[in-house]
């Protein structure tokens, strides 16, 4: 078995701008993409399972009233 050093990995993109604007523009795109699709899911797992946001209010309101200073 061979070690991977540091001198051996292949050289990473990193904060200089070793990547093209349209190779960012193109990562910002999915990255939105992806987003907008995970808050969609999100949502549409809330809808559909009522039962488990209304569970989860309720946890959260007796997290509230325990933690509750006087």
């Amino acid at each position: 078995m061979t070690e991977v050093t540091a001198e051996d990995a292949p050289p990473r993109p990193g904060p200089q701008g070793d990547i093209s604007p349209e190779q960012v523009r193109e990562h910002l795109r999915r990255r939105a993409v992806f987003l907008r699709e995970l808050a969609e899911a999100r949502e549409l797992r809330r809808r559909v399972t009522p039962h488990r946001s209304r569970r989860a209010r309720i946890h959260a309101a007796l997290r509230r009233r325990t933690f509750r200073i006087n």
